[in-house]
């Protein structure tokens, strides 16, 4: 290949920003891949599945910020049937991670909150990771970082809109 061919190749500012683009995306991917396999690890090491990681996650947080949580709030967050809460907490339960209790405001209802020794086995699990991951963003720049986080959000909004919108020339259905 002759040095005219190669800068041939090149020539074009849409080749240069596709090529980043590619370059960008594979190394999503190849962080998606090795965070799904540490996310697999983590299941093993606490002897649950992904929902009930998830679950204990989503009602950690909403400890944090004073929320209650109910079985119908996990179900939405999981996308999950309401069957299928009712036979993950009690799992949760006789594993000593959650506690479910009447709800303060209609005895009807049901609260479900996770136990000190839940959130004391997610904490020495999770905390050395959450430790490496926060090492990894020291000294970046603010603009560069500012610029990841935008590149995050379009994405996150353009997988987001996959399911509302039809392709363009597709037939709607």
């Amino acid at each position: 290949m002759t040095a005219q061919a190669v800068d041939a190749q090149h020539y074009w500012y849409e080749q240069d920003e596709h090529e980043r683009g590619r370059r960008m995306l594979e190394a999503m991917r190849l962080y998606r891949a090795a965070e799904a396999a540490m996310r697999r690890r983590t299941r093993d090491e606490m002897h649950m599945g992904e929902n009930d990681l998830l679950a204990l996650r989503f009602m950690l947080r909403a400890k944090q910020e004073h929320r209650l949580v109910s079985p119908t709030d996990l179900g939405a967050y999981l996308g999950i049937k309401t069957s299928s809460v009712t036979v993950m907490l009690d799992r949760l339960e006789a594993a000593g991670h959650v506690v479910r209790r009447p709800s303060e405001t209609d005895r009807r209802r049901v609260t479900v909150s996770t136990t000190d020794f839940a959130d004391s086995e997610v904490r020495k699990t999770l905390s050395h990771m959450h430790h490496r991951m926060m090492e990894a963003t020291t000294g970046i720049e603010p603009e560069i970082a500012a610029g990841i986080v935008d590149f995050l959000d379009r994405m996150r909004e353009a997988v987001d809109s996959i399911d509302r919108t039809e392709p363009e020339g597709q037939p709607q259905h």
